[in-house]
């Protein structure tokens, strides 16, 4: 047993500073603390705290910005401020989703921190009642093809983060069926690694994290508590610097095998009439899980923590608030129900144990062997975290009009060097280790472009889902870069005939100390609101992620958008590869000298710089409708993203099996390699051209038939490549680059 007299004394003045520092609590917090509990802390309520007040749990540099985003439409079942958000998917059901970050633990560890950030965002889908039907990252490097220590790294950290999102959810049976990646030199010190998990439920079988009831059981579910993830909320509040690898205890453990079985456990319980909530522990374990859930409720909790089941021997109540152990849950039973509970979990072999009651007195109090060991006020600690007015500056670049590509490289050695490019080039050696097609519903998995699509089998329709952040024209202009990445994330989607109905994100930036990584911050949160507005796709789910730096260098403002839509009939789902020779191929939208962020610009000027496009939603929107509405007329369809035109072409074509002859009627070649928002490529029927021109006008999008599908070879307008030579560069070169 440990010294519980110790743990439960008001901590000393002469010890205080050094104690505020390790849990990056300030002076003033401290104060704030001492008038919330009316006396000294002791050293559990300083580490209660300092978790439920990190950047991680309390948003406190954040919540300003955060606040007007559009959360509320028809089909929004639950937005913002549950595990997850959910959408009514038709026919009784539902789909719940959210993304989510495990940066810092994956940069110190990179297998465990990947693994465990997909365990966790998992854990948030089903403890809603839905089971996991499919799975995407987003996931950013640096400067990976680095000759030196620094490439060796990255190359290391890409294998471990890949092995370990692939580990994790080969073992709990759902489907990787997407993602994304880059590198920049941004991400050189502090990697990104968002996981994002959408499950299926019917819809009056939502469950929700709430504790309330008084007399009603407080029961622990899951795998043991350790002492791994001790502090992780805290950590991943905190910027990186060149001793980071000393945090390694910080990183949680998973066991996939574990969740597994609590995936079925939990599902089996949810059918019965037994519980009144259920909260995932993820971030700050125990003490997160039951402040919120009582604070939601407006209820008191008593927890015995010598109750809890522990995995290491000498464990306190300390460690076993903060541990963030994997695989567990925390749950509010029907009183009388315990033992219907017990069984459950005991027949899926995992631990399960009353460790408390809910109360009436708005206190959590906390008991170890019968002694009181911390007494904090449930809504004052949620409702007083601070809530921080950092200093915004904002920050200028250089935003002249980029007119044309700057380059001695001739059109074709542009081309086949974008191809090749590790932005472009196919992502088989990533996606190949990821198990895509378990569960038998995908329909459109990965390596396929634009939005991937699982069948819901239950009421016959579809779901498409895409990550997206266009991290560069972010950098240049948060507030644009933010509107063309929410645009594009729904458009990908768009292109399979599915209605975008709504967007999770995933906000990272730098430190927060930084007045100008907090106007980025800012301005991306703006251009979210402007872009889901017009686009009627609320914000159901998210969220943040600051502190991302290393030894003062901040990253790129990185907001991963996934968009999700809705296709009513799963057979309707149009996919990217080309299916005729002689069908005709269209383009919809117009191409401008788009270069500013693009991949061709850094390609060949080495530097990204420029006005970046602006986006005209309206116009946006409209382009949704024209592939929404007619998507029985299309035969494939490509959102023009990296790399232009020519690049969405040779995909369409690899995809198929097919070639392309097309002109494309630009007035200089380069235009083949403009990143233009709201452009598709079609492939259509000679007998529906008509009605897809017919169309498109009468939304006001400009349309016009480029080329046609050929039997082989590429041609577009100067450009020439062999099907075999394009396949080389596309599905050959990435793995040469990582290896």
């Amino acid at each position: 047993m440990c010294d519980i007299a110790a743990l439960s004394a008001p901590i000393g003045e002469s010890e205080r500073e050094s104690i505020l520092d390790s849990h990056k609590l300030s002076k003033q917090d401290y104060e704030e603390i001492v008038r919330i509990l009316g006396r000294v802390p002791n050293l559990i309520e300083i580490g209660i705290f300092s978790a439920m007040w990190s950047e991680h749990c309390s948003y406190k540099s954040s919540k300003k910005y955060l606040r007007g985003f559009p959360t509320q439409a028809p089909w929004v079942i639950q937005g913002p401020g549950e595990n997850a958000g959910v959408i009514d998917i038709g026919g009784g059901y539902a789909a719940v989703f959210k993304i989510e970050s495990h940066n810092h633990p994956s940069f110190i560890e990179p297998y465990a921190g990947a693994a465990t950030g997909v365990g966790g965002i998992m854990r948030d889908i089903f403890t809603m009642g839905a089971r996991p039907v499919a799975s995407l990252n987003s996931i950013r490097f640096g400067d990976i093809k680095d000759k030196g220590t620094l490439g060796e790294k990255h190359r290391y950290l890409l294998r471990g983060v890949v092995e370990g999102i692939g580990g994790y959810g080969n073992c709990m049976g759902v489907p990787t069926i997407g993602g994304e990646m880059s590198f920049e030199s941004s991400y050189n010190g502090n990697i990104l690694v968002n996981a994002f998990c959408l499950g299926v439920a019917k819809k009056e079988e939502i469950f929700y994290a709430k504790a309330e009831g008084v007399g009603n059981p407080v029961m622990y579910v899951g795998s043991k508590t350790g002492r791994d993830g001790l502090g992780g909320a805290v950590m991943s509040s905190d910027s990186f610097n060149s001793d980071s690898k000393a945090l390694r205890p910080t990183v949680q453990v998973g066991d996939p095998f574990a969740e597994k079985l609590l995936l079925e456990a939990c599902l089996e319980l949810f059918k019965q009439d037994y519980i009144v909530g259920i909260q995932d522990m993820g971030a700050a374990g125990l003490t997160s899980s039951s402040f919120e859930m009582a604070a939601k409720s407006g209820s008191g909790m008593r927890l015995d923590l010598d109750k809890v089941p522990m995995r290491e021997s000498g464990m306190n109540p300390y460690e076993l608030m903060l541990s963030e152990s994997q695989e567990r849950m925390l749950i509010c039973a029907k009183r009388g129900c315990e033992q219907k509970v017990i069984e459950i979990f005991k027949k899926w072999e995992l631990d399960v144990a009353v460790i408390g009651e809910v109360t009436d007195s708005g206190v959590m109090e906390l008991f170890w062997y019968g002694q009181p060991c911390a007494r904090i006020p449930i809504d004052e600690l949620s409702n007083s975290a601070p809530l921080l007015d950092r200093a915004v500056r904002e920050l200028k670049r250089e935003s002249d009009k980029v007119q044309n590509l700057r380059t001695d490289l001739s059109a074709q050695e542009v081309f086949e060097r974008l191809l090749a490019s590790i932005d472009i080039s196919d992502k088989k050696w990533v996606y190949s280790q990821y198990d895509s097609s378990v569960q038998t519903n995908t329909i459109v998995g990965p390596g396929k472009c634009d939005a991937s699509v699982v069948r819901i089998k239950e009421n016959g329709a579809a779901l498409a889902m895409n990550v997206y952040c266009d991290v560069r024209t972010c950098y240049l202009n948060p507030r644009e870069g933010a509107k063309l990445s929410v645009a594009a994330a729904g458009r990908k989607c768009a292109t399979r005939g599915a209605r975008p109905k709504a967007i999770s994100d995933c906000l990272n930036f730098g430190s927060p100390n930084n007045a100008e990584v907090m106007w980025e911050f800012k301005e991306v949160c703006e251009g979210i609101k402007q872009a889901c507005s017009a686009l009627n796709t609320p914000v159901v789910s998210g969220n943040v992620s600051l502190h991302n730096q290393s030894d003062g260098i901040d990253i790129y403002p990185s907001p991963s958008i996934v968009s999700v839509g809705v296709l009513p009939d799963a057979n309707a789902t149009i996919t990217s590869a080309l299916k005729n020779e002689g069908n005709a191929l269209l383009l919809v939208g117009e191409i401008g000298a788009d270069f500013a962020g693009s991949v061709a610009q850094k390609l060949c000027e080495g530097r990204i710089y420029g006005e970046v496009a602006r986006i005209d939603l309206t116009k946006e929107a409209r382009l949704w409708d024209l592939l929404c509405e007619e998507n029985a007329a299309i035969e494939s369809a490509k959102d023009i993203g990296k790399g232009g035109l020519a690049i969405a072409l040779v995909k369409m074509a690899l995809l198929g099996g097919k070639g392309v002859r097309v002109q494309s009627g630009l007035q200089s070649w380069d235009l083949l390699f403009a990143q233009s928002p709201s452009c598709v490529v079609l492939e259509v029927a000679p007998q529906n051209r008509a009605v897809i021109e017919s169309k498109a006008r009468a939304l006001g999008l400009c349309v016009r038939e480029i080329g046609v599908v050929s039997a082989a070879d590429i041609c577009i307008d100067s450009l020439r490549l062999s099907r075999e030579r394009a396949e080389e560069l596309y599905f050959g070169s990435f793995a040469h680059d990582v290896m």
